[in-house]
This record gives C-alpha cells, structure tokens and sequence, in this order.
C-alpha cells in the first residue's frame, strides 16, 4: 500500500494550473488515505468506517427482532411471519483542513535532504490521525469558557458529547477509588442483548494504569493473587487505551458501534511557486477533507464520568 507521503505526492502532481499543483483524489486513494489515518491509533481501527459521495445524509439500520421461531405444523400456514426492523441514521460531515510548509533552506540545508519532504508529510498525516481521533471523542464535549482549545473541539459532536445526551451513564463522584464495583454498575445500566463478547472499556493510559495499580495494593493488603486477565480485562471484558480520551472517563461500547462517516472529497494541494513561495523560499501544502463521527445505537453505548482524580 503507498505512503500518504506518495498518496500526496502522486494527487499533487496530478493536475497543475498555473503556480498550482493539485488533484482530487480517487475513490481509492481517498479510501488509503483515510485507512492510514486511522491506523495512528489504537481505537482508529477497530471502529466501523463508511465513505459516501455526499457530505450528509443517511445511513441504513438493520435489525431482527429476537424469539422468532414457531412450532411448525404440517399443510398448514398460520400467518406468522418474521420481519426485519430498519431505522436510519443521519450524518453531515463537517469540512476541515491540514495547511503545513516547508522552507526550501530546511530541504538543502538537512542531512535527510529531499527525503525530509515525505518525512514531514508522513508526520503530518499520522498527526492527522491523532487530531481526528481525538476529535471524534471529544468534540464539542467542552465548551467556550472551559476549553483552551475549543476552536480545534468545536469542529463537531463526539462519542463522549453524544452518550451524554443518550446513552448510559454512571456518574462516580461519590466514589472515592478506582474499584471493581464501578465496572460492574456501569454493566448494569446496558441491557444484556449488548452484552454479546464484543463489548470494550475505553480509557486513557493513565486510568488503566490506576486500575492495575489498585489491584497490586489489594493483593499486598490483603494477600492472594490476581488473575493477570483482570487487569486488562475488568469484568471479562478487554480493554482499549486512547490517550485522547481524559482520566475521568471510560466509554464501554462494542467499537464497531461507533461510526466515523466520510466522504470521497478530499483534496490535496501543493505549490512551489506562486508570489508567496517564491518571496519565502518556501513549499506550501494542505489537505482538504470532512467527517462526520456518530452512534449507530446509543443504547448500546455506555460512560463512567466523574471518575476520581488520578494520584
């Protein structure tokens, strides 16, 4: 599979107007582009990904109901039949940008030479990545008043945001550790349907890390030993580290119920010349393109907020 680096590289000498080099990419190299996005994380991957031609829209739900069957009796017809349930989901994509430069006197001047150029873009395009995801737990879970950097988390609604305003929450304030009984109640409040071997804890290093960190200190209290499957898998249920998650929350939601929706417009640019460039030496490239993350079932998605400060 080529870089993003060569995905770039390859859109950017596709067309040229003028001082412009640019090119729209193809249904498949936007599908690289944006599989190599999510590959930066850990949570990229393992949730549901869907490219559409428009920036909004619906996505299709589909379902069955359970306890379908019936006795069968013979030459004879009942009536009864069984149906699928379908609902739609509604997306609209919001559109952003990565603009990045490089001065030709850091391309000359470095011992990577020319190579420099795809070294920055791979990092850009990993950055990318880790913005995005970062992005679809987070955005717009803050607000104005509170957030530093709520130009950048305002882009659109998150995970978090959304199962706040429909999913299940455990709200732990009153606890004052981290404690097994957490993960337990928090379970409870998903009806058991969802409760299928697919199910993950989100949560930051820094929390996994507390929670191992408990059970050590029961174990040298109290004595006995701890399953070492406990300590990656609360509840028999396997977690997954996001560092762009904070350390007062876990998510518990199968991954692939979470969806990120984008669209097969992404553009890349790239110029060398142009009054600008050539004023300050320098070579000038951004990427265009949109996404929306949403929630196939909120009622398979629950939060544990409020958690106890880390220590």
């Amino acid at each position: 599979m080529p870089s993003n680096a060569q995905i770039i590289n390859k859109a950017g000498s596709t067309i040229t107007t003028g001082s412009l080099a640019h090119g729209n990419l193809n249904p498949e190299q936007a599908r690289k582009f944006i599989q190599q996005t999510f590959e930066a994380t850990n949570l990229g991957p393992l949730v549901r990904h869907v490219m559409r031609t428009a920036k909004s829209g619906e996505i299709d739900k589909i379902g069955i109901a359970s306890r379908i069957l019936r006795g069968k009796t013979e030459n004879t017809d009942d009536g009864y039949r069984a149906n699928v349930t379908t609902s739609v989901i509604e997306y609209a994509c919001k559109a952003i940008r990565l603009p990045w430069e490089v001065t030709e006197e850091t391309l000359r001047e470095n011992i990577e030479g020319q190579q420099l150029e795809a070294i920055i873009t791979n990092l850009m395009t990993t950055q990318l990545g880790v913005d995005l995801e970062d992005l679809y737990l987070n955005g717009n879970e803050a607000t104005e008043s509170t957030a530093t950097d709520y130009d950048f988390l305002k882009l659109n609604d998150g995970w978090i945001k959304q199962i706040n305003n429909g999913g299940h929450v455990f709200d732990a304030t009153s606890e004052s550790t981290m404690t097994l009984d957490i993960f337990y109640k928090t379970l409870q409040k998903m009806p058991n349907k969802y409760n299928n071997g697919k199910l993950r804890w989100m949560m930051s290093p820094k929390r996994a890390q507390e929670w191992e960190l408990y059970l050590m200190n029961q174990v040298i209290g109290k004595g006995g030993a701890v399953p070492e499957s406990v300590y990656t898998q609360p509840v028999h249920i396997p977690t997954v580290a996001c560092p762009s998650m904070s350390d007062d929350k876990i998510i518990l939601t199968d991954p692939k119920n979470l969806i990120v929706v984008n669209t097969y417009d992404m553009k890349l640019r790239k110029t060398m010349e142009g009054k600008e460039a050539i004023m300050q030496d320098k070579r000038f490239y951004v990427c265009h393109l949109d996404f929306d993350p949403i929630i196939e079932e909120l009622d398979a998605a629950a939060m544990i907020t409020n958690l106890p400060t880390l220590g």
